[in-house]
């Protein structure tokens, strides 16, 4: 690869502006669509989703647990996902939240971030709560193969704040995940730039940034913020929860999208609308 992912997210979001197109075929969506859940089904949504967001958005992330759910099909079916989408030029973000430690995570980082690996996404979600260095392999790796990592920092469910929020050593625990991916991105890319090692912080955590003191700026993190939509997030909050690096947040938005199906036209759309309202 030419450029390292921090990059190549950066021109994206300058090209058709900071929003993230979730394909999440869970059970209720599928079968709003008028499709049945089983595999056929589930290529049908996919590909639909592929068709509607190549070419318009800076990222489609694709949940992997919703393909896994049918087994060996549908994680075909998610390789031909992400390689369509890598073939149409568009990145991807493999929501998988990958976390183990040593060899196990060595594994897991070759699988999605490796030279060899059978259908790469551009991007993986992991979870630091082993310790952010049991991250390691998979963030030397994907740092060798111009691949990127999105790790969870700061996430909008209650139960989070009870890890996230707590102290250790007078720090904040997603503090100090925003300091491993600050030093490795200064590392890797140098200062001022967008790095690859990027964070996910939810779109509706309200003045939780502010409040722990995240220096999202000086980390020159990456952003992935889900919860855009739907779900509660409005470009509005985004400006209030991330402001100073509003413009490192990738805005992740699924069920409002997704909701315009099965209509291609209607997706497409709705897509165009909602990436447009963000690069605004």
């Amino acid at each position: 690869m030419t450029q390292p992912f921090g990059a190549r997210l950066h021109d994206a979001m300058r090209s058709h502006g900071p929003l993230c197109a979730g394909i999440d075929p869970h059970r209720g969506l599928v079968e709003s669509w008028g499709l049945t859940y089983d595999v056929r089904g589930l290529e049908r949504f996919a590909l639909t989703c592929v068709e509607a967001f190549a070419g318009r958005v800076a990222a489609v992330k694709p949940q992997s647990a919703f393909f896994e759910v049918f087994g060996s099909r549908g994680v075909a079916v998610l390789e031909r996902v992400l390689t369509e989408l890598r073939e149409a030029g568009t990145l991807t973000i493999l929501d998988a939240k990958r976390g183990d430690i040593g060899s196990t995570m060595t594994a897991y980082a070759e699988a999605y971030l490796g030279e060899g690996a059978v259908a790469p996404p551009d991007a993986l979600t992991v979870s630091p709560y082993l310790g952010y260095e049991s991250l390691r392999p998979a963030i030397d790796l994907a740092d060798r193969t111009g691949r990127g990592l999105f790790v969870l920092a700061l996430t909008s469910n209650p139960e989070g704040a009870s890890v996230q929020h707590a102290t250790r050593d007078g720090e904040v625990v997603a503090a100090s995940i925003v300091r491993g991916a600050a030093g490795d991105n200064a590392a890797a890319h140098g200062r001022g730039e967008l790095g690859s090692v990027g964070l996910v912080i939810g779109a509706t955590v309200g003045t939780a940034v502010q409040d722990l003191g995240l220096d999202l700026v000086g980390a020159a993190t990456p952003v992935l913020a889900p919860g855009f939509g739907a779900q509660g997030g409005t470009v509005a909050s985004l400006g209030s929860t991330f402001g100073a690096a509003r413009g490192q947040v990738l805005a992740a938005s699924s069920r409002e999208i997704l909701a315009a199906g099965p209509e291609p036209r209607r997706l497409v759309a709705q897509t165009t609308r909602v990436a447009e309202s963000l690069r605004a």
